[in-house]
């Protein structure tokens, strides 16, 4: 009686997983027989949490991700630098300090902080940052700076925006390259009412603006085009009459937007500057010296929060800044080099070794945002199923937004490409998913792939 209740038992399971399957294999079809797919590219993968295949339809197909992608630079961080890891901002000089007064210059470096200066953690906002600089500099009793403020933004390579990015993403606020000094997440905002500016939220210190702005609709279709280093900034587009939208870009040259707030806080405390504001990096454009300090000259040093309260933002707010972050400085931990090539081909290497396949991961960036990324939905989930089974994984699940009715999924945008991959539990099995279409033609492609993966709910 024993044996024929659990052959019953097993016999009622194959029978349920078959009708998941049927039921996807159906929701599936439709999608792709629907007008707006009719061009389309799916790639769509679905196993239990120990990797059992429970249904794919071209699950090894690469197609662009958009954020999905994040998943990969995600977990391939926390293991890599660990979850405790932080980054760190130093205040240093060089010359000498005599009779209250530093005759020489005042020196920031960072190792690439993506919080410096964000609004998003409590106790590490911009004001924070520079009242413990000002109070470092008090203790030292300094009340004159005869040199200049130099922002070293030296420790990466000179390429602050990944090969692949769209032009037109550049300009704004998701679009924000990765410096050695980040700052405010290297994010402005502007005020605008209808087509006429009206405030920005800080000082862009000389940037041009050209304006061709219109109004019409009901919502934001503006886009903001300027390139790190620019002076010129170009906003087109429409935006609604009649009231005040803030439209967010980014910043050209955040090094230089520190500095620059660096000398307003130091001035507004007494202190005297003689010099002016510089950056490593423009030295270097300008063929001039790089100023450097010795580490004994280091007075202050202020860090970053821990690496999985960065990721838990990266994930849930999708920060392209704080992934292209990861890729650099993994690169400079591992190799010695912090570069967009070389950290990506890292994050490559780093998955092979968890044995996913190479033609599933072709990789562009650490965010998803260049659509020369080429992944497969396979490949996705194999990486959420291995990082469910590291130590790390409670701090990456809750980076997870809920989505889609309770499915605790991230999920991709870019232009023509839609995404989705996380976890879902229900009565019928806990799954593991990944849904990638691409050159879908409707406007509710989100609502159109809900409907696939309600079937595992």
């Amino acid at each position: 009686m024993k044996s024929i209740v659990i052959l019953f038992f097993f016999s009622f399971q194959i029978i349920f997983a078959q009708s998941v399957t049927q039921k996807l294999e159906n929701a599936t079809k439709t999608l792709m027989d629907s007008p707006s797919a009719y061009s389309a590219n799916l790639s769509f993968f679905v196993s239990d949490t120990a990797g059992n295949l429970v249904y794919e339809y071209n699950g090894n197909k690469g197609l662009s991700t958009a954020s999905t992608q994040k998943i990969f630079t995600a977990v391939a961080a926390l293991e890599t630098l660990g979850k405790d890891y932080k980054y760190s901002t130093t205040a240093s000089y060089n010359g000498k300090i005599s009779n209250n007064e530093l005759s020489g210059d005042l020196i920031i470096t960072s190792n690439g902080d993506p919080t410096l200066g964000s609004w998003r953690y409590d106790g590490y906002k911009p004001e924070v940052f520079k009242k413990k600089l000002i109070a470092a500099l008090k203790e030292k009793n300094i009340t004159k700076i005869t040199g200049d403020i130099v922002i070293d933004d030296t420790y990466f390579d000179f390429q602050t925006i990944p090969g692949g990015w769209p032009w037109n993403d550049l300009g704004n606020y998701y679009g924000a390259g990765v410096w050695s000094v980040n700052w405010r997440e290297n994010q402005f905002d502007l005020n605008i009412n209808g087509d006429k500016f009206k405030n920005f939220n800080i000082d862009l210190g000389g940037v041009k603006w050209v304006n061709e702005l219109k109004t019409g609709g009901n919502s934001d279709q503006s886009l903001i085009f300027t390139a790190p280093l620019s002076e010129v900034a170009y906003i087109n587009g429409t935006l609604p009459a009649g009231k005040i939208t803030t439209v967010s870009g980014s910043t050209p040259n955040p090094p230089l937007q520190l500095g620059i707030e660096i000398e307003d806080a130091i001035r507004a405390e007494g202190i005297g500057l003689n010099g002016k504001v510089v950056t490593n990096s423009q030295n270097l454009v300008n063929g001039e010296k790089i100023i450097s300090s010795p580490k004994e000259n280091v007075f202050f040093t202020y860090n970053s929060p821990t690496l999985d309260k960065i990721v838990y933002w990266f994930l849930k707010k999708s920060i392209n800044l704080y992934g292209e972050t990861f890729i650099k400085t993994m690169a400079k931990e591992k190799r010695k080099v912090g570069s967009f090539e070389e950290g990506v081909d890292y994050l490559k290497d780093f998955w092979k070794a968890k044995g996913i396949k190479s033609q599933m991961i072709n990789f562009a960036d650490g965010s998803g945002l260049s659509p020369q990324n080429y992944v497969s939905a396979r490949a996705e989930v194999q990486a959420l199923i291995y990082a469910k089974k590291q130590d790390y994984f409670a701090e990456f699940y809750d980076g997870f937004p809920t989505q889609g009715n309770g499915m605790k999924m991230k999920s991709g945008t870019i232009k023509d490409s839609k995404s989705f991959a996380g976890y879902i539990k229900s009565k019928s099995g806990d799954y593991v998913f990944s849904i990638i279409i691409n050159n879908y033609s409707g406007n509710d492609v989100s609502n159109a792939l809900y409907k696939v993966l309600n079937v595992l709910k």
